[in-house]
């Protein structure tokens, strides 16, 4: 399993120039490095010093390897892994004729392919850690989010669909023409859902690697300018929201000003030098210690004994926050992010009796 870190801020704030000064300082300490480039230009090509990168990792050093993710190429990729997948649970494919080479990119496209090929790396044992140079923003957040947004999704919509008078309507039809079609043996609906449910354990993976600082970990980068550092305090809130921890801040003094370390209590606060050319060193000895899981607080703390379920939520107001509670689950608005919590046994048939904000802790009290 690989430590994959990732870096959220303005743009133009230094992200790139942190990812690849931690990760010369990890492939110098003999870790197995992969830095993973997805922005647009050529950016990250003219800070490894003009070396080309492409979709595909390249070796740029010892321990050190780079790819720049393209998303029509990881399209294609999946939309061929799609078709055999078709080809053998369908007896008559009928996406043949259509090639991924055709396949324009829509909106939300990047992020859940991003995520994959993370996954996909992260699988492959061949990295220690794993650097990704994203957006740095919301988006890069609601890619990281995918994993328990999409559970929450399949396990709602199916139980909706199979409880619903449309669903009874259609099984004694359905049923037969799916049989007839596909080459998987199931006796229901229900069944052949549950048949599915390896998507679900993917999901669940997924979202369990995401809470886990020790698997995935985010960390904040600023400049003194007032605008960044209030963009940085909203997706430190925003990446709890997606259970992503954030191991610390780091500012890039490319403005006149500080930043008061107090805004951004309890994580660790830390000035970065300027990078001179092609001298790395500074910067490099600089970022020590930037994969160590931090002590901060964790994004959930569900307290089953004193009936409580703690939320870390900085960045945000009260008035920002909105809460309800719908069965077994609670949904927490914060901003534009919204969170779904499937409440353990002991406290999913109890009802909500208080919910206290005291910055930055949203404390949630069950009868």
């Amino acid at each position: 399993m690989s430590q994959i870190l990732t870096f959220l801020g303005k743009g133009g704030t230094g992200r790139s120039t942190l990812a690849v000064a931690a990760a010369r300082a990890a492939a110098q300490q003999g870790r197995r490095v992969l830095l993973v480039g997805h922005q647009p230009g050529s950016g990250l090509e003219m800070l490894l010093g003009g070396i080309p990168l492409s979709g595909e990792p390249v070796t740029i050093a010892a321990n050190l390897s780079v790819v720049q993710l393209r998303t029509t190429q990881l399209l294609e990729q999946h939309w061929t892994a799609a078709k055999e997948l078709e080809a053998q649970y369908v007896r008559t494919p009928f996406f043949r004729e259509i090639y991924g080479q055709e396949l324009g990119v829509l909106p939300g496209m990047d992020q859940a392919l991003a995520l994959e090929a993370l996954r996909r790396y992260d699988a492959s044992g061949q990295y220690d850690c794993i650097l990704y140079d994203g957006p740095g923003d919301l988006t890069t957040l609601r890619a990281f989010g995918i994993p328990e947004v999409a559970s929450w999704y399949w396990r709602r919509a199916s139980k909706a669909f199979l409880g619903s008078d449309l669903a009874k309507t259609l099984r004694p039809f359905v049923e037969p023409l799916l049989r007839s079609v596909s080459t998987v043996e199931f006796s229901s609906l229900e069944d052949l859902s549950n048949r599915l449910g390896g998507m679900t354990n993917i999901f669940e993976e997924g979202r369990q690697a995401i809470a886990d600082p020790r698997r995935v970990l985010a960390h904040l980068v600023t400049t003194p300018d007032p605008m960044a550092v209030q963009t940085a305090r909203y997706l430190w809130g925003s990446a709890q929201m997606v259970g992503l921890t954030v191991g610390g801040l780091w500012v890039m003094p490319l403005v006149p000003g500080e930043v008061s370390a107090a805004d951004f209590s309890p994580l660790p606060v830390r000035i970065l030098p300027r990078r001179q050319g092609s001298d790395w060193s500074a910067l490099e000895e600089a970022v020590g210690g930037i994969f160590a899981v931090p002590q901060v607080p964790p994004p959930v703390a569900i307290d089953e004994g004193a009936r409580t379920v703690k939320l870390f939520i900085p960045g945000f107001s009260k008035a920002q926050i909105e809460l309800s509670q719908s069965g077994p689950e609670l949904t927490i608005t914060a901003g534009d992010q919204r969170r779904n919590l499937f409440l353990p046994p002991s406290l999913a048939g109890r009802q909500v009796t208080g919910a206290k904000f005291q910055e930055p802790f949203l404390v949630i009290t069950f009868g």
